[in-house]
């Protein structure tokens, strides 16, 4: 039970390290963007082609792919995103979903429609003991990575001053551009953040996860699903929301194969009924 329990916390870890970026998104800019799986699995090609291809060691090819999708974020926001913020919700859909099926036709076409392998550094694969349990090596590192993401990314968010133009964008984009912030290029830099970190949970969850072109439809919904339960706009809520589901699809897929699948979809029915606004709320 006890390493269940670890799993599926390493598990819920790696589903907050990319939903994160989807409740800054639709949280704070009211964007609804289906395509953010496209970003974490730019992520994940870009940690493959640099391990296989270029030799680049795991570690430094992480802060790479949160680049990579970064830009391609930023790119995208400044060319196309931006011009549907005022857009209703369905054509926000729309177009992302559109987008959604250019990247899985993209990576089929570059990659091929294969999984793509990965090896781990030797430190990173076996078992550590942990307080007499042994546990996997990638799983605590999964675990330790999202600690320190998400205490960073508190602090920005929380104590920054471009956290506090990033609230006060959100909250009332008229008064803020006449205080003198440039809200279009917060705008900008905050989608390439969410973009960014679902590139560096694309190339984080590679081992875990898989890595092939139905990537961003295949786990489309597990990423909402942390979202809609945690609530977005919120670090805290994503964060809890993805350690109770992965937690409770890992004992479900391991206790009850046969409808081990459906568990997390029957927790998301009770929890919603429960919180129909999120596990927590974004304060004004």
């Amino acid at each position: 039970m006890i390493g269940v329990l670890f799993d599926g916390v390493a598990y819920g870890s790696l589903l907050f390290m990319i939903s994160v970026g989807l409740s800054v998104t639709m949280g704070m800019m009211n964007f609804i963007n289906l395509a953010h799986g496209a970003f974490a699995m730019l992520g994940g090609y870009v940690c493959v082609m640099l391990l296989d291809r270029a030799g680049v060691p795991f570690l430094a090819t992480l802060p790479l792919a949160f680049l990579s999708a970064a830009f391609v974020g930023f790119l995208l926001e400044r060319t196309l995103y931006r011009r549907l913020y005022k857009a209703s919700h369905l054509d926000q859909v729309l177009f992302s979903i559109g987008l959604t099926f250019m990247a899985v036709a993209g990576a089929t076409y570059f990659f091929g429609p294969t999984q793509q392998p990965v090896t781990l550094p030797e430190w990173l694969r076996g078992q550590v003991s942990l307080f007499g349990l042994d546990v996997g090596s990638y799983r605590l590192f999964l675990i330790g990575v999202v600690i320190v993401v998400t205490a960073l990314l508190g602090l920005l968010i929380e104590r920054t001053r471009f956290g506090a133009q990033i609230r006060a964008s959100v909250d009332n984009h008229t008064a803020s551009e006449g205080l003198g912030i440039n809200v279009s290029r917060v705008f900008s830099l905050t989608f390439a953040l969410g973009s960014g970190l679902a590139g560096l949970g694309g190339g984080l969850g590679i081992d875990v996860l898989g890595l092939d072109p139905s990537f961003p439809v295949k786990y489309m919904v597990y990423f909402l699903l942390v979202v809609a339960v945690g609530g977005a706009g919120t670090i805290t809520g994503p964060l809890l929301a993805a350690i109770v589901l992965g937690v409770f699809d890992v004992a479900g897929k391991y206790y009850v194969p046969e409808i081990g699948a459906f568990v997390i979809y029957a927790l998301m029915v009770v929890l919603l009924l429960a919180f129909p606004a999120g596990l927590i709320r974004r304060k004004a």
